[in-house]
């Protein structure tokens, strides 16, 4: 499958402007463009060091947006480069641009890290290896907290100039013990205020599952809970202070989140490439189907600047044996990204599980 290929190993270009522009580091999706494949937009890696030795390479667009790909050299197909958002010309009454609040991802979905510093982040002994949040922060590419007041401002003018369909709230995790809840909480009930659209929050586990239905009642639609390393080796190799959570302990939040959210409304990230095997990665997305929870199966991307820039990708052998079985368990069970109100398996650009769902 040509999505899967040009994610794995990246993609050239021969005019780097194309499109909406990318950014190196911060919260994901990073180093990546936004490129319409066979008319679903995925979000390909053009800044990794698998994207500059990539056998794949787009022409300058055209007037209207199109590129010839091509294959060393052979022309294969034509993509397209989703535009500029609009949203991203304007700035608050306090003069912050409003893309460093929010970004647009894919080619209709807002985002945002409301927090964007992390208590594992701080330490090599705990920072998760594969994470560039800090980044975009030292560069001066986004602020440290967006007010709820400042993402409600751009929410709405992200709907209304460019017809945003969606948005996802991520954060890294705070000194206290609710991972996040309570800053999501005040952020989507502004942005509900402001504008009718649909959100998923994305944090660590909480203390207390009682923050689900205070997510819920603030108006959040769907939540993410990220996983990402399965094994308990690959987790104290790749992210020593998340991996004092145990797994147990998000299949305890899971359990808890799915009463309160639904079916399918709820989703976690696993990271292909990062020390799981092939069995170990689908017994666990057999499991949280089991449970009710979207497991989103996305392909290892280093970034440049952490301690995995070097690390290697997943091939696209790889990822698709993967990606088969997992997408026919979502299809028997009826666990559709479709049927997802909000949030990144909804969105799907960051993996192509959703075309082995049909």
């Amino acid at each position: 499958m040509l999505s899967t290929d040009l994610q794995t190993y990246g993609l050239r270009l021969e005019d780097p402007s194309a499109g909406v522009q990318s950014r190196r580091g911060g919260a994901g999706p990073s180093d990546h463009k936004a490129v319409v494949v066979d008319g679903q937009t995925v979000m390909i890696p053009v800044h990794t060091h698998t994207a500059w030795d990539s056998p794949f390479m787009a022409s300058k667009p055209d007037a209207n947006g199109k590129s010839e790909l091509r294959k060393n050299g052979i022309p294969i197909a034509v993509i397209d480069f989703p535009k500029q958002p609009k949203f991203y010309g304007m700035k608050t009454a306090e003069g912050i641009p409003y893309e460093q609040i929010a970004t647009l991802h894919s080619s209709d979905v807002l985002a945002t890290t409301v927090l964007q510093t992390c208590i594992r982040y701080q330490s090599r002994n705990k920072t998760c290896k594969f994470c560039s949040i800090g980044q975009s922060l030292a560069a001066g590419r986004t602020i440290e907290r967006k007010t709820p007041q400042q993402l409600a401002e751009v929410a709405k003018a992200a709907v209304e100039l460019d017809g945003v369909k969606q948005m996802v709230m991520t954060t890294g995790t705070p000194t206290t013990s609710d991972r996040g809840a309570a800053i999501m909480v005040e952020s989507v009930l502004a942005v509900k205020a402001a504008v009718d659209l649909p959100i998923q929050v994305q944090i660590e586990p909480p203390d207390r599952f009682e923050w689900f239905d205070e997510l819920k009642r603030s108006g959040a639609d769907t939540l993410g809970m990220h996983l990402e390393v399965i094994s308990d080796a690959a987790r104290q190799a790749m992210m020593p202070g998340k991996a004092t959570v145990p797994v147990s302990y998000y299949m305890q939040a899971f359990d808890a989140a799915v009463k309160v959210f639904g079916r399918g409304q709820v989703s976690t990230y696993i990271i292909v490439g990062l020390g799981d095997s092939q069995v170990e990665i689908i017994d666990m997305c057999r499991e949280l189907i089991l449970r009710g929870v979207y497991p989103f199966v996305v392909p290892f991307v280093p970034i440049g600047g952490t301690p995995l820039e070097s690390h290697p990708v997943p091939s696209s052998q790889f990822m698709r044996e993967v990606l088969q079985p997992v997408g026919q368990m979502l299809r028997e069970a009826d666990l559709l990204s479709k049927d997802m109100k909000a949030g990144c398996g909804k969105c799907g650009a960051c993996s192509t599980l959703k075309t082995f769902e049909v």
